[in-house]
């Protein structure tokens, strides 16, 4: 399989082959980053199928495919039908989606999403992006900082580390990964520091980029897109993420349970394909990114 310097795609086997692909199909990746998934496609694509991709990160138009087959969108992907309506498309035949944060993301110093680096506090995947990861740490209240870290970062000390942070910026305003670090060290104990640093980063960029609203409105369009028999492929990386899709393929919703008919029945716009999938130890040896993802795999009904 063919990998890219920028990204090295998660699952790329199962993932594509998840999607059944048709030769003439029409298909979506929503989520480009370095084109690993969609080179896949395109190489079990006939001449009249079609791939759409979006991906709203100016780095990623660095890698385009030069296929006549192939478009590239630079949007989020919670506008998907908005967009494939703009190109023509009502309905397609799969959309494959792999939510984690892109390796070059990680690797870029500058954009601020790894805690390896000494960087300004930014953490936008959309470079073009009003919120980024200052304003959260700087701006937000004492309440809010506390349910950004305790939903999203699932930490129980999210009411020390929201407190912790609002005392030291009435000094002075809190800029780099390196000026957060030194606050909340009181709280990395030595043999879970990385760990802990990690869910707070995690949080915090999932705030940043509505990661959770956006999954969600992205999940409502599908039913409405896939053609009947047609398939989502779909990485998750955090449980978050995860029990959201699960149960977004199970009933449809994310809350509560669909409504049953005078028989007892229950309508659901999908059926899951498959049980979990998750990388093989020779591939997590490989690409230590790959360690928490989960495929599922669902078709339309």
């Amino acid at each position: 399989m063919e990998q890219t310097e920028y990204h090295n795609p998660v699952l790329l086997k199962e993932t594509v082959d998840g999607l059944a692909i048709k030769p003439d199909g029409v298909y979506v990746d929503v989520t480009f980053g370095g084109g690993g998934h969609s080179r896949e496609i395109l190489k079990r694509l006939g001449p009249e199928g079609k791939l759409f991709a979006f991906d709203q990160d100016q780095d990623a138009l660095d890698n385009v495919i030069d296929d006549d087959r192939f478009t590239l969108i630079n949007e989020n992907f919670r506008f998907i039908k908005r967009f494939l309506r703009f190109h023509g498309v009502r309905k397609v035949d799969g959309i494959l989606g792999d939510f984690g944060v892109s390796s070059h993301q990680f690797d870029v110093a500058e954009r601020g999403f790894s805690t390896r680096f000494e960087a300004d506090l930014d953490m936008r995947m959309d470079q073009k992006g009003a919120l980024s990861a200052y304003e959260v740490i700087n701006k937000y209240e004492e309440a809010d900082l506390r349910t950004v870290f305790l939903e999203y970062g699932e930490l129980r000390n999210a009411p020390k580390l929201a407190r912790a942070i609002v005392e030291v910026r009435k000094e002075k305003p809190i800029k780099t990964s390196v000026g957060l670090k030194e606050v909340l060290s009181p709280f990395l104990p030595k043999h879970k520091e990385h760990k802990i640093l990690a869910q707070i980063y995690q949080a915090i960029r999932i705030e940043v980029n509505q990661e959770i609203d956006v999954l969600k409105e992205f999940l409502m369009q599908t039913s409405e897109l896939l053609e009947k028999g047609g398939r989502i492929s779909l990485i998750s990386y955090h449980s978050l993420e995860d029990r959201l899709v699960k149960r977004f393929i199970r009933s449809g919703m994310f809350e509560g349970e669909p409504e049953k008919d005078l028989y007892g029945n229950v309508s659901v716009p999908f059926r899951k394909v498959g049980g979990l999938i998750v990388p093989t130890q020779k591939e997590i040896k490989e690409n230590n990114r790959a360690r928490s993802a989960k495929l599922r795999i669902a078709e339309r009904i």
